[in-house]
């Protein structure tokens, strides 16, 4: 094209402008079917764990050694974790296209695939009080999604002492909510709903990490948050059933990151 007509703003420049739009959706629209793909992959991976965790010896996070040779001796809990680092692969190529907060807001969507997964698995239907739960929880996070429509972009970057304490907040909620669930003896609830905030910490360090340069370093905070959370929902599988653990978890993971993404990354909502 002349420079002429780039200069006026002429036919090139539009063409450019309308190449570059398009590209942002196809990364988009990429984005939206890897983050449905890993939350598929990453709920039946969860109910996996679970019944193999339910039927291992006592786990303890005082016992960290020993509790992780137990986990990984075992082939069935070993399948659903490499499923889980399956699903994980694909949630990263989707933040890798598009912003946190619209990729959370399709991983919300989970939250269904793992009730109806796991009342198909155990022969039964769900409870009326389990149905409302989940279809409040879809719905919520999904009417953010809806919100999210018109962004295509990959999102902010974000203040780094802004994301530290923001995970260091998270992290310490996580813990005294540990703290609770031990002395109100509802542990499964308290480490599902800790291991939610760690897998947030996880998938917010994630996001940063995708960044590149500097912000690799956050690749410390994303394995830290991911083992935490995984080793935390183990134990709770042991004191109750997926959907209250797996489902509380998930719930945390999905919306504490869209939160992350809109107050902390500054991605348009």
């Amino acid at each position: 094209c002349a420079r002429r007509d780039a200069a006026v703003g002429g036919p090139c420049e539009s063409r450019e402008g309308a190449h570059v739009e398009m590209l942002r959706r196809v990364q988009s629209a990429v984005a939206l079917l890897l983050a449905l793909a890993s939350t598929t992959l990453t709920n039946i991976a969860y109910l996996r764990e679970h019944d193999a965790a339910a039927k291992l010896p006592v786990l303890s996070m005082r016992r960290p050694v020993q509790s992780a040779r137990v986990l990984l001796g075992d082939r069935s809990w070993m399948l659903g974790f490499v499923m889980e680092s399956g699903g994980f692969l694909l949630y990263a190529g989707a933040l890798a296209l598009a912003s946190l907060a619209l990729v959370q807001s399709v991983v919300a969507g989970g939250i269904g695939i793992l009730a109806f997964a796991s009342a198909r698995i155990a022969h039964r239907r769900l409870t009326r009080r389990e149905l409302s739960g989940v279809l409040l929880s879809v719905l919520g996070l999904g009417a953010l999604g809806i919100s999210l429509a018109g962004a295509t972009s990959k999102g902010g970057s974000g203040s780094t002492i802004e994301i530290l304490v923001w995970l260091g907040v998270a992290a310490a909620l996580a813990l005294v909510l540990l703290a609770a669930g031990r002395r109100l003896h509802a542990v499964a609830v308290a480490y599902g709903l800790a291991g939610g905030l760690f897998f947030s910490i996880g998938d917010v360090a994630t996001k940063v990490a995708t960044e590149g340069g500097a912000r690799l370093a956050f690749v410390v905070a994303l394995i830290a948050g991911y083992t935490l959370g995984t080793a935390l929902l183990q134990i709770g599988y042991q004191a109750g059933s997926a959907l209250t653990v797996a489902g509380l978890a998930t719930l945390l993971t999905n919306a504490v990151p869209i939160a992350a993404g809109t107050i902390v990354l500054h991605e348009s909502v």
